[in-house]
């Protein structure tokens, strides 16, 4: 042992059993910080819980929470063996990695005990028998892969730690479970925003809950227990925005679980509405006219031009096996017959390049979207996921879609979560897993949301030519297709 690392542990060694009862007084004095009143609470209640959780709200500090009671495990415990994962690699490295860096540099015991690096911290004594491990479970692997993540650890003083557990499997759960078998002191602590309705966070939070330690954590403006790291005046404008009983707010400023029925993105009854229902024309008249254009990818798959006019969807365009030439000239003829104003091209994986390159280089301008691109709202995790729940917040507040059985399979099959607080639309390959096909209409249909509805162009002189010719009450139905020649000549 080195003259420093023994200098600081005899000058440390007295205080190690109080930091040990206390962990409050450890982070007060050995990382120089006072914790929140909520931290305070759980920092207390860690010696006497094997299993703990922490449920909540966006940005409260409980990756610092977490990152405190691990030091103060691996300094209070002989040969202790501390285990991290996360949702992911990357947020394991940015998230609870990164605090444990941060408060390490904090403090000279630490600094002068133990050696960090990305994936492993170790006593500097002791590396083989006495650290902090980062792991990573596979994602698309089988329960058993998932599980041996956190495999084969045993030891007298283990902790499990789960950071947004909200997403991890409950297979990597399991395992730790087993760590707890044997051992004089064996913990899990998890924490997570309560995203998900099923996995670890919330088998804690609710059948579990009679084996769990369980703090709940809000920045509800109105709550005096809130969390004073949270802006009250930003959660104030996100419940005046989106309301009180909107998923995100109920998970990112409440710290709530969102009721079981929001993971499925549109229901039957919902669509068949939209389906059944006709507008009048000065109902969406004032609106862009736009064209949402998905590209076919593959040979089974169509390209799909859909005519979207305020809160009228029209019937679209199907073709297969056609060329970008051919996809562009059939896009500008409906440009030409229609009047479209905006044109949006899916441009993922760049298969929809040639077909904008085609329309612009013959004037037309054309608008490449990437679905996997960013969001413009930053409740999105993409923008795939924006364009599709715009299209059903659309379709509830009074859309009209053509009634088309095929759209109707491909609007209902999408479910949705949140990752790390954010909308998460289920992949694409599973919805076609499901359906045996890809849901080309409802991702044209989507593409027409790329961008927020803007006033048309022509909308003054629309209105003046429907009140002219009486025309303001008809009732014009969605499966009309602005796009058929035969209507357009």
């Amino acid at each position: 042992m080195g003259p420093r690392s023994m200098s600081i542990l005899a000058r440390a060694a007295s205080r190690i059993r109080s930091w040990r009862e206390d962990p409050v007084k450890f982070v007060v004095e050995v990382l120089g910080v006072q914790p929140d009143a909520w931290q305070a609470d759980v920092l207390r209640a860690f010696p006497h819980n094997q299993r703990m959780a922490m449920k909540a709200c966006k940005g409260p500090g409980k990756s610092a929470v977490l990152s405190w009671l691990a030091w103060n495990f691996l300094v209070t415990r002989p040969h202790p063996k501390v285990i991290a994962t996360s949702i992911s690699g990357d947020n394991l490295a940015d998230g609870l990695w990164t605090e444990m860096a941060k408060w390490q540099a904090c403090s000279p015991l630490l600094t002068g005990t133990f050696t960090w690096t990305k994936t492993r911290i170790t006593a500097n004594d002791h590396p083989e028998t006495w650290f902090m491990s980062a792991r990573q479970w596979a994602r698309t692997g089988n329960k058993q892969q998932q599980a041996d993540a956190l495999a084969g650890i045993h030891a007298d003083y283990v902790l499990f730690i789960l950071d947004e557990s909200g997403g991890i499997p409950e297979a990597v759960m399991a395992t730790a479970e087993g760590g707890l078998a044997s051992g004089i002191d064996t913990k899990i602590l998890q924490a997570g925003n309560p995203t998900n309705i099923e996995g670890p966070l919330y088998s804690a939070c609710t059948s579990e809950r009679h084996l769990w330690h369980v703090t709940e954590i809000t920045s509800d403006p109105d709550d005096p227990k809130r969390s004073p790291r949270v802006s009250a005046q930003w959660a104030r404008e996100q419940i005046e925005k989106y309301g009180k009983d909107n998923p995100w707010v109920l998970v990112n400023v409440f710290g709530k679980f969102p009721p079981a029925s929001i993971n499925t993105l549109l229901g039957p009854d919902e669509v068949e509405e939209a389906m059944r229902r006709h507008l009048p024309e000065d109902a969406y008249s004032w609106s862009q006219k736009r064209l949402g254009v998905d590209v076919a990818r593959f040979g089974d798959d169509r390209t799909v031009i859909f005519p979207r006019q305020g809160l009228t969807a029209f019937a679209p365009v199907e073709m297969r096996g056609a060329r970008t030439t051919d996809i562009a000239a059939r896009v500008m003829l409906a440009q030409a017959r229609w009047g479209a104003e905006s044109i949006f091209v899916d441009d993922s994986g760049h298969w929809g390049h040639g077909v904008i390159d085609n329309l612009i280089s013959s004037g037309h301008a054309a608008i490449g979207v990437l679905f996997e691109g960013k969001a413009i709202d930053p409740r999105y995790a993409n923008k795939r996921a924006e364009m599709w729940l715009e299209m059903a917040e659309w379709v509830k507040r009074g859309g009209a879609l053509p009634n088309m059985p095929e759209l109707k399979r491909e609007l209902t099959a999408p479910t949705y979560t949140f990752v790390n607080g954010k909308f998460q639309l289920e992949p694409k390959d599973k919805i076609k897993e499901r359906l045996c096909v890809s849901p080309d209409l409802a991702d044209a249909l989507c593409l027409t949301f790329a961008h927020t509805d803007m006033p048309s162009e022509t909308s003054l002189e629309g209105r003046m030519r429907a009140i002219k010719n009486n025309h303001g009450g008809n009732h014009i139905k969605a499966e009309w297709d602005p796009l058929r020649e035969e209507q357009n000549a």
